[in-house]
């Protein structure tokens, strides 16, 4: 491959590697474009209007409720229900623990049992003192209800639940003795699902247009990992529509939608490791979705609002159900729905490299019961492996490249500098009568950005690596800081040695590397600049990530010194002689070659034309 062409193609990658990660804001500027797109929001009252009206709700009833009680409002529609007493009802199995409450008749507070947060507390995804909402508003006689601040009766106490058996609690709120809305929850002796089942009981004089519910639902997402940020960088809400197609909203800036055309079976408030999911079968007809971040906020990582409008089943019943657990994408699977979709592997064929060759081969791994990093190391292993014919082809066309450059130089010192059209079809006719592709070492690696991207969102995905240590690395799904020290801009607070290292090692490959290609001028010292930009675009992102690119480094290097006992450079040369002793036979062109030399030949005429003018 000549200078140039490598030169080109070289350019090519560093370009798709930087615009990867250069073109994404540094974390400071992240934090002061949310501060500001924040306060926006909140100043025009649009985004972030669904929790700040949520929150207002909340604070006027508890002003009312320490005020005498007006016999006006009790006389109003659910009047009677505006006064009460908060108390918890508390179903458990042995994966969760559900906290409802009589206020709103709500679910109030879910902890994992199975699971602490990252400074190992219990792990509590959302609880109702901190932001969290669940309420039906409609309207009654002339006056808007949100049950969420109405107070329900609780049919029966605490339950426990075992085994294959199940349990169900009623949360009642009354209009009459004859007249109500049932929350019907219910849980089984295992397993993150709460089913929740809503009916209305004589209201339809009552209340506007009973064949339709509209729920409002307001969560403060809290924080349970290490790095408050890298949280926020893989929280969101996302849905799938009842066709199967998944979406989301952005996850590093606020954002809001509205689904007016299609119906969403269900909307994940999704956190980096865990989520709350709401399901439904006959699916929502009509969606508002919203996040904001509060980036002054330390303990929460964002707000998620959701106003969801669902139709009542012929029975008079609006059934669904609520999953809290692990974005943990087997256990996603086996809950069906298609709920392992809000994991995000990667768009475009990255996902599709994920989802069906990386997820089973590391399930496959999984089940040795080793230590994740020699789970991480066999995979690594088992990707080179598949590479290799990949790996040595590309070495031997630079090897070709390499015998062919002193007569490149020939060449180059008879044309000279003075005329790069001719002195690339000159090059052109060299490569076609010495057998050689000038592309050949240039297209495997290409071939192999995508899974080397692909794994960039494969392992910050990878619930597993959460909480698992290996060698110096505490937890592999977060960064393991060598020294901390006060915020440098680009770097941060820290230094991850398995980030340093692989750095390091990348800058290693890449010096070898120049030896193999026999890179020379600018193109010997360009490719040392991305290694050197990721030792600040990677270094908050997981131990687990950079431990990867650091084997498949040593990986490479290990094939390239096997490679090299394999090729003989004075075997190669003695090949290209003989190629160029055969008679010139007129072969078919590829339409790259073709479109190659018909370029050169155009810009060979054109300075010819603009004489003869």
């Amino acid at each position: 491959m000549d200078k140039n062409t490598f030169t080109g193609l070289f350019l090519i990658m560093v370009i798709m590697a930087v615009s990867f990660f250069v073109m994404r804001p540094s974390d400071a500027d992240l934090k002061k474009e949310r501060i500001k797109e924040h306060a926006d929001s909140i100043k025009r009252g649009d985004v972030a209007k669904a929790a700040i009206t949520a929150n207002k709700l909340a604070d006027t009833a508890k002003t009312v409720a320490a005020k005498p009680v007006d016999s006006l409002i009790l006389k109003s529609p659910f009047g009677a229900s505006t006064v009460g007493t908060q108390k918890f009802i508390t179903l458990e199995n042995k994966d969760i623990l559900v906290k409802l409450a009589t206020k709103g008749g709500r679910i109030y507070s879910v902890e994992l049992k199975n699971f602490k947060t990252f400074h190992k507390k219990p792990l509590i995804l959302f609880d109702g003192d901190r932001g969290n909402h669940f309420g039906l508003t409609f309207t009654a006689g002339n006056n808007s209800i949100n049950t969420d601040n109405l107070y329900f009766t609780p049919s029966a106490g605490d339950l426990q639940v075992a085994d294959k058996d199940s349990v169900s609690v009623t949360m009642r709120l009354s209009y009459s003795p004859t007249q109500y809305i049932d929350y019907i929850y219910s849980l089984k002796g295992t397993g993150y699902k709460v089913g929740l089942t809503v009916k209305q009981t004589g209201l339809d004089q009552v209340i506007a247009n009973t064949n339709a519910l509209t729920i409002n639902w307001v969560t403060s997402m809290r924080n349970q990992e290490k790095d408050i940020e890298q949280e926020r960088r893989y929280t969101t809400i996302s849905f799938n529509y009842t066709d199967q197609d998944n979406d989301y909203l952005s996850e590093t800036k606020d954002d809001q939608k509205d689904i007016t055309d299609k119906k969403i079976q269900w909307v994940s408030f999704k956190a980096h490791f865990f989520s709350s999911v709401l399901i439904t079968d006959k699916g929502f007809d009509k969606s508002n979705l919203v996040t904001t971040t509060d980036v002054t906020d330390t303990t929460d990582i964002k707000q998620m609002s959701t106003n969801l409008v669902l139709t009542r089943n012929t029975d008079g019943s609006f059934p669904m159900l609520f999953y809290f657990g692990p974005n943990q994408f087997s256990t996603l699977q086996d809950q069906g729905y298609g709920l392992e979709k809000q994991v995000n592997l990667g768009w475009g064929p990255l996902k599709y490299i994920n989802r069906f060759a990386t997820i089973p081969i590391f399930n496959i791994l999984k089940t040795f019961n080793w230590n994740y990093g020699l789970v991480i190391l066999a995979l690594t292993i088992i990707l080179k492996m598949v590479l290799s014919p990949l790996t040595y082809k590309s070495y031997l066309s630079m090897a070709k490249m390499r015998v062919l450059k002193p007569e490149m130089d020939e060449i180059k010192g008879k044309v000279g500098d003075d005329n790069p059209t001719l002195l690339q079809q000159e090059y052109l006719k060299l490569y076609k009568k010495a057998g050689v592709n000038p592309l050949g070492g240039c297209l495997p690696m290409l071939i192999q950005m995508p899974i080397v991207i692909a794994f960039f969102r494969f392992f910050p995905s990878l619930f597993e690596l959460r909480g698992k240590s290996f060698l110096w690395m505490h937890d592999l799904s977060t960064y393991d800081a060598l020294i901390t020290f006060p915020t440098i801009p680009f770097i941060g607070n820290h230094l991850s040695l398995m980030c340093l290292l692989m750095t390091i090692s990348t800058l290693i490959y890449t010096y070898f590397n120049n030896q193999i290609s026999g890179a020379t001028g600018q193109m010997k010292y360009i490719g040392y600049i991305t290694p050197v930009l990721f030792i600040g675009f990677l270094n908050s992102y997981p131990a687990g990530l950079n431990y990867y690119y650091f084997l498949a480094n040593m990986m490479t290097f290990l094939q390239q010194y096997i490679i090299r006992l394999m090729v003989d450079d004075k075997k190669i040369h003695a090949q290209i002689q003989e190629n160029k002793k055969k008679p010139d036979v007129k072969k078919k062109q590829s339409g790259f070659q073709a479109r190659m030399e018909e370029m050169m030949r155009q810009k060979q005429q054109l300075p010819a034309a603009q004489k003869k003018k």
